[in-house]
């Protein structure tokens, strides 16, 4: 199996969408599973269409969920030179014709097919054309045969049998000497050597098309594997009106690239019971036999649960790097910051357990970054009152103290106060949250405490006490 080469072919007319990256991840699994090779190629003949901020977006959504590439990308606009050879190679043995018929007259025998009830396809009047007219345009067509069937072995569904006589002769060049796609991706699959064509089942249709023009051009058929499509919760085609579909969009809603791709992976694959999988248990583990043929139903709710694993589980340094994006967005650092990775890292324990995004992650360091605290209203009128003063004070002179600034020291000083003031731990636990990051839920108050440090609390907590003088 070590001469297996797949690739991931996405056209550039727009993002990078999930199920597009589940394609390419189950060809990169099979690659590395294999010791294959996994080639990207970028299919842009669609020229109005295709942009190079698609294909930009296109590497950039690669290289965020880790799929490296063997070779590519490759352009198909670059690979020009070859397709016509192919076309002429086609003409010089009678294998395709020129096609002179306007688009007028194709579309006025189609409606007339259309009121006889028959298929509008083409009629080839131009297959034996005898006295071609001069100067007139045409497009290259295939001579598709009109007999017999096509039939090939799907890896994921079997034998699939196509009747001939339901093909027409495929224009595989446009009157503007442009190759048309069916025939690029053969050209293409056939002299990159690719020997399994993984892609999703909206091909299906293109394949016994290709199929004859790769007997055409007496090149080897690769084997194909057709992956059932990704459905929204109302079971149609994964869409915009579900939610994002573009990868990139999940990057920025605060997802990690490794929960995406473990949560893309179970939309039709499995290994036992197991749910959460590393790259390399994936590419240990994955085969062909264990890929659901049935469509795959997108659960945004599963998604977040698989997503809140990973930053639990993850280590702080790692999601530091990932979260700094989000903390610039939030406004909580700045571009030109000189904010650590290991500072970021300091914070990010004690809000691993109750984040599910990064988005949200970052959302909750705001007390660990803004030195203006705001404090919210209701909770200021209710907790920074005269009687709340002298314990601020009596803890800011214990803390000024403390050599051993730890969680035990710490919370001995609070169960001395507990003690003097005679109040319960609450009574002193919410002023201090409110004082310390301006609202009144947040982590464990000792473990803030630690996180913004000494002298930070310190300045937290008088500046709290000023704000009950002016009241």
């Amino acid at each position: 199996m070590n001469d297996i080469r797949v690739r991931f072919a996405p056209s550039p007319t727009g993002y990078l969408h999930v199920g597009g990256v589940r394609t390419a991840l189950f060809n990169y699994l099979f690659a590395r599973h294999n010791s294959g090779k996994f080639i990207l190629r970028i299919e842009d003949t669609d020229k109005e269409r295709s942009t190079e901020e698609s294909i930009e977006q296109i590497i950039e959504g690669m290289k965020w969920v880790g799929f490296d590439w063997d070779e590519g990308p490759y352009r198909q606009t670059e690979r020009q030179t070859i397709y016509l050879e192919h076309v002429e190679r086609l003409l010089k043995h009678g294998k395709a014709y020129r096609c002179y018929c306007t688009p007028e007259e194709l579309e006025e025998r189609r409606k007339v097919a259309l009121s006889k009830g028959e298929k509008p396809k083409y009629d080839g009047r131009c297959r034996e054309l005898k006295n071609p007219p001069p100067d007139k345009p045409y497009v290259v067509r295939f001579k598709t045969p009109h007999d017999g069937k096509t039939i090939f072995n799907d890896i994921l569904r079997g034998e699939v049998v196509f009747d001939n006589s339901e093909l027409d002769d495929l224009i595989i060049l446009r009157s503007d000497k442009t190759p048309t796609y069916n025939f690029c991706v053969v050209i293409d699959d056939a002299t990159m050597n690719i020997t399994h064509v993984i892609r999703g089942d909206d091909h299906l249709a293109n394949t016994p098309r290709q199929i004859q023009l790769y007997k055409g051009l007496g090149y080897p058929i690769p084997q194909f594997a057709h992956l059932s499509m990704i459905l929204g919760s109302d079971k149609a085609r994964l869409s915009k009106r579900h939610g994002a579909t573009s990868i990139l969009a999940y990057r920025d809603m605060g997802y990690l690239p490794e929960a995406m791709v473990n949560y893309l992976v179970r939309l039709g694959w499995s290994h036992g019971d197991q749910e959460i999988f590393s790259i390399n248990e994936l590419i240990k583990y994955f085969s062909f036999e264990n890929i659901n043929k049935s469509a795959a139903v997108f659960n945004p709710e599963k998604l977040l649960w698989v997503n809140s694993h990973y930053i639990k589980t993850e280590n702080p340094l790692r999601l530091a790097k990932d979260l700094r994006p989000h903390l610039l967005t939030e406004k909580l650092i700045a571009d030109n910051s000189s904010v650590t990775d290991e500072e970021i890292a300091k914070a990010i324990p004690l809000l691993q357990e109750r984040s599910k995004t990064l988005i949200e992650m970052a959302k909750g360091m705001e007390f660990y970054f803004i030195n203006d605290i705001k404090y919210d209203e209701k909770a200021k009128e209710k907790f920074f009152t005269s009687s709340t003063k002298p314990v601020l004070e009596k803890l800011i002179d214990m803390i000024e103290k403390i050599e051993d600034f730890s969680h035990t020291p710490i919370e001995g000083i609070f169960n001395k106060l507990v003690e003097e003031f005679n109040i319960k731990l609450g009574n002193i636990a919410q002023p201090v949250r409110l004082a310390l990051t301006g609202k009144t839920v947040s982590p464990g108050i000792f473990e803030v405490i630690l996180v913004l440090g000494k002298e930070k609390v310190i300045e937290r907590l008088k500046a709290s006490i000023h704000n009950i003088d002016r009241k």
